[in-house]
């Protein structure tokens, strides 16, 4: 799948790649293709202790080197102090590798390591495989460093964590200290020996980035010695799962690589997609709290948030013809439905569901959209229709957050603080972008809402007409208030308590990628030619080599850079940062508006480029990130590996494919298709 080289053992471009491997529910294990932690949320083993929260870091990494002799050894790993690299094992690092598990090569004297990480799918469960493959035998010291945090914490040397250890049925079990989550520890070969120690100050280069307190403190209890001839391998085991310490190891790394095997179909002729699809995969997890299926928003922080997976789940799951997966995440958001409204998040530590969102049930409805589309199962249709009604009747008598439908057929929302959009950062007190009232991708979501409900009554023969009203009211009026003279579209129609006295109605004219949904959703608000003007405008201001920006460079508020403690960059998240989930709605707008032609095909395939070469090459090696600087977009920011942004990209070239395959024009939208069906 991947092979990256070291030519020059330079530590800080080495650190800047990362890797991470998924246990599909929550738990993870990650960090640089040298072994050095940069981030507080890089560990051997996150464990998920009520999938797929409450992540919980039990394994740092391991100290590893080759020893000669009493005098002689060489440190194979790395770790970032204050001011110094110690050991400097990234000297004899050869190459990293993803094959599709992670390995890393390293060469010391003539002696060779391979090194391999992966985890078992269902449990919190790391296993670290060393491989002599060279033709010497030496011995290798191995030392685990322990931490027992939460994720988004950092560890201190602390007498409380005594990590008391126990050895019975050959394997060792640790408890950081009393009361404390045991962790089940294992080894295939080598001799342990027992020796505390401390490691003080490990300094996290990427939390310096951030702003954040940036240094951890890991303990040691004992180091393995392992002679190792050539061909011979070693296994150490850590996990909260008693029976795994006792599974053999190659057979566990045997399940994984079928598993990861299966993601992809047998005949997948793009190497491209099919990696994607298996980065993909890492998203996926199953909830305790529900018994399904959900996904994760982002690595390494995020939890599954409504409007996420409504919009990831389309290139994820459905078009990935994932049924079940996709149903049963459907089925679980349909649970949580509450005054008409999808829950934005749910919460890591059994704190309150927060319905704060405007979009995320709006989303809804295109995700069952595309889902008929794609599984023709009118049963799931038939058995969530009523809730659909719901959703409409409540949005249109009103719900939280004064969210309702005007006079004009739009949909307003937003009060106080509370921000609903996906532009939705807050300091504070301080809203960085404001947008109570009429946001334009509300209006383009809602109108998709109530052109996918009568294609649904359609379909199933229900009445419609109040909500047809309803979206040809919200058509006549969008030309009106949203389309400006040079063919963009106003951001927001402002909330009455915005406007001023000589200015009604009054807009946020600012230029954001908010608009090009006019155009990238199914049932369009605009004719041919007004779509071009805004995939036009979207083209000269916005779009990058990475995505679309979220706020023209000419704007005053434009930030051209994503950085600094959390004040500068949430004050910058959506102020002119690229965000590559747009991509995918630039490129459908794009290829709708060209008619599918070879040439826009051919375009589209070519602004993949850049996006590729980071998945391969750049950050999280096969991973696509979250943001990039507005200004110029090189190294990724925000997650290392995105849920929306691997979504978006499938989904891209899977409808590529698609269209290459029928070997004829794409229709132009399928509601004109089914127009005459039950108009």
């Amino acid at each position: 799948m991947l092979t990256l080289k070291n030519t020059q053992p330079d530590f800080a471009e080495l650190a800047s790649k990362e890797w991470l491997v998924t246990n599909g529910i929550g738990g993870y294990a990650s960090s640089t293709v040298v072994g050095a932690n940069t981030r507080r949320y890089h560990g051997l083993l996150a464990a998920s202790m009520n999938p797929p929260t409450e992540r919980t870091v039990m394994v740092s990494k391991i100290e590893e080197c080759i020893v000669f002799n009493r005098d002689c050894v060489f440190g194979l790993s790395s770790n970032q102090y204050p001011g110094a690299v110690h050991p400097q094992g990234f000297r004899y690092f050869r190459f990293f590798e993803r094959k599709p598990l992670p390995r890393m090569k390293f060469e010391a004297q003539g002696n060779h390591i391979l090194k391999t990480v992966f985890m078992v799918h269902g449990s919190n469960t790391t296993v670290v495989e060393y491989e002599n493959t060279g033709e010497t035998t030496f011995k290798i010291r191995l030392t685990p460093l322990f931490v027992y945090r939460d994720y988004h914490a950092l560890a201190r040397e602390d007498s409380f964590f005594d990590y008391w250890m126990k050895r019975e049925n050959g394997y060792y079990t640790l408890y950081a200290h009393f009361g404390a989550t045991p962790l089940y520890f294992n080894f295939s070969a080598g001799e342990f020996v027992e020796k505390r120690d401390w490691y003080k100050k490990l300094e996290y280069t990427r939390e310096l980035d951030r702003g954040l307190d940036a240094h951890e403190d890991a303990c040691s209890v004992a180091s393995i010695d392992v002679v190792l001839k050539p061909g011979a391998k070693v296994h150490l085991v850590f996990s909260t799962d008693e029976k795994m310490v006792t599974e053999d190891p190659e057979a566990l790394k045997f399940n994984e690589l079928q598993r990861i095997e299966s993601l992809v179909p047998k005949d997948s002729d793009d190497s491209f997609l099919r990696d994607l699809m298996i980065a993909g995969d890492q998203f996926l997890v199953r909830r305790n709290s529900t018994e399904g299926y959900s996904l994760l928003a982002g690595y390494h922080w995020f939890t599954d948030w409504g409007r996420d997976t409504m919009i990831a789940m389309r290139g994820l799951t459905i078009a990935t013809r994932k049924q079940e997966v996709s149903r049963s995440i459907l089925a679980t958001f349909f649970r949580y439905i509450d005054r008409g409204m999808l829950p934005n998040r749910f919460p890591d530590r059994n704190e309150p569901l927060e319905y704060n969102t405007i979009d995320a049930t709006l989303w809804l409805f295109v995700a069952m959209y595309e889902y008929y589309q794609a599984f023709h199962d009118l049963s799931f249709i038939t058995e969530h229709f009523d809730a659909l009604t719901d959703i409409l009747d409540q949005h249109i008598a009103g719900t939280r957050y004064q969210i309702r439908v005007t006079p004009e057929g739009f949909l307003s929302g937003g009060e106080g603080l509370a921000q609903l959009t996906w532009m939705d950062a807050r300091v504070g007190d301080f809203v960085v972008t404001p947008r109570h009232g009429c946001p334009v991708e509300i209006q383009a979501l809602w109108f998709n809402a109530l052109r996918i409900y009568q294609y649904f009554a359609g379909t199933l023969d229900k009445p419609f007409g109040e909500y047809r009203q309803i979206g040809d009211r919200l058509q006549d009026n969008f030309k009106k208030h949203f389309v400006r003279p040079d063919g963009a579209l106003n951001d927001v129609l402002l909330a009455a308590e915005q406007q001023t006295p000589d200015a009604r109605p009054a807009v946020d004219g600012s230029l954001r990628p908010n608009q090009i949904y006019a155009v990238s959703l199914p049932f369009s608000l605009l004719d041919r030619e007004a779509e071009k003007r805004v995939v036009k405008v979207v083209r000269e201001h916005l779009l990058t080599d990475y995505g679309l920006r979220s706020l023209s460079p000419e704007h005053p508020d434009f930030k051209p850079v994503y950085e600094g403690d959390p004040w500068h960059r949430d004050t910058a998240y959506h102020q002119g940062t690229v965000w590559p989930f747009l991509l995918g709605e630039y490129i459908t707008a794009h290829l709708k508006v060209n008619d599918w032609s070879e040439a826009a095909q051919k375009e589209a395939l070519a602004l993949l480029e850049p996006l590729k070469r980071h998945f391969y090459q750049q950050d999280c090696i096969l991973g696509i990130s979250e943001i990039f600087d507005g200004k110029l977009p090189r190294p990724g920011k925000g997650t290392v590996h995105q849920a929306w942004s691997v979504g978006a990209l499938i989904k891209t070239l899977l409808d590529l494919k698609a269209h290459r395959k029928k070997g004829r024009r794409h229709a132009k939208i399928p509601f004109l298709e089914a127009r005459s069906v039950f108009f």
